[in-house]
């Protein structure tokens, strides 16, 4: 059964963004610029690991990468290789103890890690290492990844790191930084995305996304196969696979292109910017309207309502403004807190929408309460008609690999006709984009692509699946 309208809590949050650098004196620097160039990643804590006088050292917490660095941490970080984290929490919660990357000392020596996904047998994993003795200091699935990485079975291997991964589940991408080098991981599907750059000098780099190897002037060389280990030391750059053979099945995160990432990377092979213009085109031939304006949600519908205008030949108009400063509502207490931050992020420009006939087009609705809440300030500027447009298909199941909506109950589109969606978002009409659709969009084959929150259809089997509170602690005598 469909729970409540009126309970849906607002808003989908951001994976996390990842960045690596071996081989340049000013690795800190770089790394902090990596991930401030991913800040749309993750907005909850930023951290950063260097190596200094052969020992790795961390400076990490919560807020924005500019609120959490400053000259004399970064100073402090000053090395030739780093790693750096930006943490939006889909396992685990917003807390100190939480931030990334996790520096712990073991067997084998130092190591940090930094994760960018979630892992669906996490929970198992680690009830298994509780049983066993391990004391765990986080409530995050990465942690697990470091008490496998001081266990016998896997520190005693011939290569721990792989044997390690052949233990998870889901979705990951990786940076472990040692004393002596930078080991990156993607896993077999290949959920999330993860490159590789190289500087003029020849250091070279890893990051979630092409943006943040823009901003530091480094040249695209190529992904971070599904499946591969790639290690960063002074020996250069070297690759191996540690998935077995015939178990790479490539199921890139459609939501990535969708929502996640900067419309001006490079993901999975394709840029954000031109995927998201194709699907407005495609949205438009499948749901004309008769209207007088196009008008996008910022940011990210901007991109689709290009080509919803393009392709319908109607005139595309700024119809809100977008306050940068307003602060992130998710962090927000209270619902009546986190409505009045929405307000103050986007406000309507009335003469530009008084009277009109209006195609909205919208990237995605998810929970649909914040969506609901901009038609209904278009309605009071005047708008005439509103007819939404969503560049995407209804997204009716829940997503295990990192996306905040793991809860089926907290998305609209379930147990719900689009009728009712439309009329629970006070519209005159509503679209959306087909799976289909969607799809031929894309660079790459359809089953090459998760589409599994539109479709149902999830690259690999969830049992056991976490939510995001999985490891708190729980009341005496209760169960995770």
């Amino acid at each position: 059964m469909a729970v409540p309208l009126s309970i849906l809590s607002p808003e989908v949050k951001h994976h996390c963004g990842l960045f690596g650098v071996f081989g340049h004196p000013d690795a800190a620097e770089l790394t902090y610029l990596g991930i401030y160039a991913q800040q749309h990643r993750g907005q909850e804590a930023a951290g950063i690991c260097s190596v200094r006088a052969g020992r790795i050292v961390r400076h990490a917490a919560l807020g924005l990468v500019t609120q959490v660095f400053n000259e004399e941490s970064i100073a402090a970080l000053r090395s030739d290789f780093a790693i750096g984290h930006v943490r939006y929490s889909t396992t685990g919660s917003c807390s100190d103890v939480n931030c990334q990357p996790l520096l712990v000392q073991y067997g084998g020596g130092q190591v940090a890690v930094a994760h960018n996904g979630n892992l669906i047998n996490a929970l198992q994993l680690r009830h298994d290492r509780e049983a066993r003795g391990a004391i765990f200091q986080t409530t995050s699935d990465t942690e697990v990844i470091l008490h496998l990485l001081a266990s016998p079975e896997h520190a005693d291997a011939p290569d721990p790191i792989a044997s390690v991964l052949r233990t998870l589940q889901g979705a990951y991408c990786l940076l472990f930084i040692f004393p002596d080098r930078i080991e990156a991981a993607r896993d077999p599907f290949g959920l999330r995305p993860l490159c590789i750059g190289r500087l003029e000098s020849g250091a070279h780099i890893v990051a979630s996304e092409t943006c943040a190897l823009d901003i530091v002037d480094a040249e695209y060389v190529r992904d971070v196969a599904p499946g591969e280990i790639v290690t960063l030391s002074k020996a250069g750059l070297t690759g191996r696979m540690f998935a077995p053979p015939g178990s790479v099945r490539r199921a890139h995160c459609i939501f990535e292109h969708v929502y996640f990432a900067d419309p001006s990377s490079n993901v999975f092979g394709q840029n954000v910017h031109a995927f998201r213009v194709a699907l407005g085109r495609r949205l438009a031939r499948e749901a004309p309207a008769d209207a007088d304006l196009v008008i996008p949600v910022p940011n990210c519908a901007r991109c689709a309502a290009i080509g919803y205008s393009d392709e319908s030949g109607l005139p595309r108009e700024r119809g809100f403004t977008t306050n940068h400063f307003s602060g992130r509502s998710f962090i927000m207490p209270t619902q009546h807190q986190r409505d009045l931050t929405v307000k103050m992020k986007l406000n309507v420009i009335r003469d530009a929408v008084r009277g009109k006939r209006l195609v909205v087009v919208e990237d995605s609705v998810v929970r649909g309460t914040t969506t609901r809440g901009k038609m209904g300030a278009l309605r009071k500027a005047g708008a005439r008609e509103i007819h939404l447009r969503v560049a995407s298909p209804p997204i009716r199941h829940p997503c295990y690999f990192g996306i905040d909506f793991p809860d089926q109950n907290q998305l609209i589109a379930t147990g719900r006709t689009i009728e009712e969606i439309r009329a629970y978002l006070e519209v005159d009409s509503l679209e959306y984009l087909s799976l289909e659709g969607m799809l031929a969009c894309a660079g790459q084959a359809p089953g090459d692509y998760c589409t599994a929150c539109f479709s149902g259809q999830y690259p690999m089997s969830v049992s056991e699946p976490l939510d995001k509170f999985s490891f708190e602690p729980r009341p005496a005598g209760t169960r995770h």
